[in-house]
């Protein structure tokens, strides 16, 4: 017997049931869901004013999934040379593609900018440089720091700056011949603080007003990703999100810019689920360990920071409280505690609910295991 919380799309269920009762295919797998994939596509952005969505290709770079949203229009946010040479090699038209990556190698500057490539993110005078040097007059945005509470995976620490800083930092990208477009910033993967948006444009509004009052005529600003999803609970939803930032947008912004929403955890995360195997069990000291054929190294990374999982076994035991882990032999490798779950037998299958976003694009083949194959469904 099998107990589904809620907020699991009934939808996606079934397909995954039919799924495994018609296959030979040998876990560990992710499968995606492509109708959610799409539905969240034509979601995002729905309820904002003037706005343009890019796919965050980090999230889950699959092939097959990038078809799928190319084909519904989207745009896409690279950062490496691997994440646009796979749109290079799919023929996604350059004006669809932008990089929010403050940090970027001079050639993977120059081959977006000998692309056609002309939305670049800064952060810092040696960017600026890079910028001016290797993409030429191109539109660029400075990303703000902004607060990341309610965030279950932060960003505030390692990119953006403070607004006396990105003023700066816009006067000399204009001084280098760039185009200063704009502002940008990320409340922080996962957000379930609809307030942080709210704080986040009130510094935008501080920086633009300044901007403003010296000459400059920005005219976007990218509010970046953090949409959540639901793992083992409702959060809150986009449409919610939306209405708040357009509001905001509305009262404080000019009517004519544009805004760029960077989705990727939001796309893609609850299309996915996860099957894997239950490989060992074990008590040791006061507790029960569950050992599955799926791990951090594997996929689920992102347990190691914060990130929550909803687990599901056909079991009509016990509940017991488990650790669960992964199959590596690193004491590293281990996804959760107190898991409460019926006990499932070594050889039944584990699922887990909302994989779809950073795992396998984590995932290395650590220890000789191999990266979870991805399956459309």
């Amino acid at each position: 017997m099998i107990t589904l919380p809620e907020f699991i799309n009934q939808s996606t269920w079934t397909k995954v049931l039919n799924f495994l009762s018609n296959t030979g295919e040998l876990p560990p797998y992710l499968l995606m869901d492509k109708e959610i994939i799409t539905a969240k596509a034509s979601l995002i952005g729905k309820l904002v004013d003037n706005s343009h969505a890019f796919y965050a290709v980090k999230a889950n770079p699959d092939r097959q999934l990038v078809e799928i949203l190319e084909a519904c229009g989207i745009g896409f946010e690279v950062a490496s040379e691997g994440e646009l040479d796979m749109l290079m090699s799919m023929g996604i038209v350059p004006e669809r593609i932008i990089t929010s990556n403050t940090v970027k190698t001079p050639r993977f500057i120059e081959r977006a900018f000998r692309y056609g490539v002309r939305y670049f993110a800064f952060d810092s005078d040696a960017e600026i440089r890079k910028l001016a040097q290797y993409a030429p007059s191109s539109y660029v945005y400075v990303r703000l720091s902004v607060p990341n509470e309610g965030s279950e995976w932060p960003l505030s620490k390692k990119f953006g700056v403070e607004i006396e800083s990105a003023y700066k930092l816009l006067l000399m990208a204009r001084g280098k011949g760039l185009d200063p477009a704009g502002i940008t910033f990320h409340v922080g993967s996962q957000c379930t603080n609809i307030d942080s948006w709210d704080s986040a444009l009130s510094k935008v509004k501080l920086l633009w007003d300044m901007a403003a009052s010296n000459g400059f005529k920005l005219k976007l600003i990218n509010i970046g990703g953090g949409y959540p999803i639901n793992y083992t609970k409702y959060v809150v939803d986009i449409p919610t999100i939306e209405k708040r930032v357009n509001r905001i947008l509305n009262e404080n912004f000019p009517k004519d810019i544009e805004i760029f929403i960077e989705p990727g955890r939001a796309i893609v995360g609850d299309a996915g689920i996860f099957v894997s195997t239950v490989i060992g069990k074990a008590e040791r000291g006061d507790e029960n360990w569950l050992y599955i054929d799926l791990g951090v190294f594997s996929g689920l990374m992102e347990s190691v920071g914060g990130i929550k999982y909803t687990y599901i076994v056909e079991s009509n035991n016990a509940v017991k409280k488990w650790t669960v882990a992964g199959p590596t032999c690193d004491s590293f490798d281990v996804m959760d505690r107190a898991v409460e779950l019926p006990e499932p037998e070594v050889g039944g299958r584990l699922i887990i609910i909302a994989g779809g976003a950073y795992t396998t694009s984590y995932a290395s083949v650590f220890n000789g295991f191999s990266v979870p194959k991805t399956i459309l469904i």
